[in-house]
């Protein structure tokens, strides 16, 4: 075993400085890694015939930040998704170019590539996501359930003064364009969620046994970062906010003892013989010198977990050593 590998057989850090993570395993058992880059500058992706594989494998640039206007900066949390037999990555950034461009003018934007492989083929710009409030927004991610697609978004709700983000949920036209009344599905507002900032961040939706559940990240980004759940019946409506149910405690949180802090922005995929894996990332220490921002190690790294009484257990992050 070596000094960096874990118990369960996976090396952690599984792939460095790229914060944000997602390995989306393709339907011809393919995978597919991608995330935040510290210089915020482009979008990058990798593919292996193997998880593992990941590790090694040639990170190509599929698309780089605009010099001037939208698109022009802070270029944060891509996410890849196969849908309608079509690749699309989703992202956010803030604008650039000029004295008055404004680079914390976050919103999201999609790319789209009609070629079988996402590693080649042309990726175009299908624009901004339009959303009925027009305000920070970031960390789109999307999923089926019962034939409906929907997009769950992070975006700040100008209703409420003292909160950075809420959790939104709207039904997809296409995949870049939202239909219908967006529903809040959570606000920060527990006291786990409201260290630093008062975010709800980062959604990510997995289904099992006729449940639909979504992380979401919460608070700053230093060791407070921890991972929040939110569950439904699948049959449910799920653009009904009665229709979710919230985790009173955080479900993924720092272990000191294991020496891995702020876990968060998770994803979900599977190993070669379809065991759930969990994708995130967080640093391997506490204290943060400097704007945490500009810090770019948030690694990535992936474990196993399980489910218990129909519901996933994430245990702890587990060790580098």
């Amino acid at each position: 075993m070596s000094n960096h590998e874990n118990v369960n057989g996976h090396r952690n850090p599984f792939i460095e400085e790229r914060a944000d993570p997602q390995i989306l395993r393709h339907e011809d058992g393919r995978y597919y890694f991608t995330g935040t880059v510290p210089a915020y500058d482009r979008i990058i992706l990798r593919g292996a015939d193997t998880l593992d594989g990941l590790r090694e494998a040639e990170e190509r640039t599929i698309w780089t930040v605009h010099e001037a206007g939208p698109m022009g900066s802070h270029i944060w949390a891509p996410e890849i998704h196969f849908v309608d037999g079509a690749w699309y990555v989703y992202f956010a950034a803030g604008d650039a170019g000029s004295e008055t461009a404004d680079v914390w003018r976050i919103r999201m934007y999609v790319l789209e590539n009609r070629g079988a492989n996402p590693l080649e083929g042309e990726w175009t710009e299908k624009g901004q996501i339009t959303t009925p409030i027009d305000s920070f927004s970031l960390d789109a991610t999307t999923f089926a359930v019962n034939g409906k697609r929907y997009l769950c978004w992070a975006q700040h709700n100008p209703e409420l003064a003292d909160s950075n983000t809420s959790l939104f949920l709207a039904e997809l036209e296409n995949p870049w364009t939202i239909t219908g009344t967006p529903v809040e599905l959570t606000r920060p507002e527990l006291d786990w969620e409201t260290i630093g900032f008062a975010v709800n961040e980062g959604p990510y939706a997995i289904e099992r046994d006729g449940k639909v559940f979504v992380t979401y990240s919460a608070s700053a980004t230093g060791a407070e970062y921890c991972v929040g759940l939110l569950s439904a019946d699948a049959g449910a409506d799920l653009l009904d906010a009665a229709s979710w149910t919230k985790s009173p405690v955080p479900v993924f949180t720092t272990s000191e003892a294991n020496g891995i802090y702020g876990p968060g922005h998770n994803a979900f995929t599977v190993d070669e013989d379809g065991a759930d894996i969990l994708v995130f990332h967080a640093r391997s220490y506490e204290k943060i010198e400097g704007d945490p921002l500009d810090n770019p190690d948030r690694h990535c790294r992936i474990q196993p977990f399980g489910f218990e009484g129909g519901v996933p257990v994430f245990g702890e992050p587990l060790p580098e050593a």
